[in-house]
């Protein structure tokens, strides 16, 4: 039996403030919002990813619990356009053998870490 196509990927966290998350994600990294559904919105990362936040998911513990990685080969440019914009760093970008990327850190809205990075070698 064969195994049907998966068309498109959607990760979902929790939020207390969906106002906040929206200004964040639309004004702040330029993603569209795409679906609002009163308690969620879903914004989209790429032409087949997408990001949702809503308030009836359970949030997690503080800490590092998830990280949002967005891929783009333009990091220093991101790491100006985000710090243009108010946003605090983490630290700049930097180059890690171990995972064999360069990339940055920054905070979300919610706290959600999430990493602008580059492969050395693409996937």
């Amino acid at each position: 039996m064969s195994q049907p196509p998966i068309t498109q990927q959607l990760t979902f966290l929790h939020t207390n403030d969906l106002d906040e998350t929206r200004k964040f994600y639309t004004d702040v990294l330029g993603l569209p919002l795409v679906r609002d559904q009163g308690i969620c919105h879903i914004f989209r990362v790429t032409d087949t990813a997408f990001l949702g936040f809503c308030e009836h998911i359970e949030p997690m513990l503080a800490g590092r619990k998830v990280i949002l990685t967005l891929v783009s080969d333009d990091v220093d440019v991101w790491y100006d356009v985000l710090t243009h914009r108010g946003v605090e760093m983490m630290g700049p970008p930097e180059a890690s053998p171990k995972f064999q990327i360069y990339h940055f850190f920054f905070k979300d809205s919610n706290g959600y870490w999430i990493e602008i990075q580059k492969f050395d070698q693409p996937l």
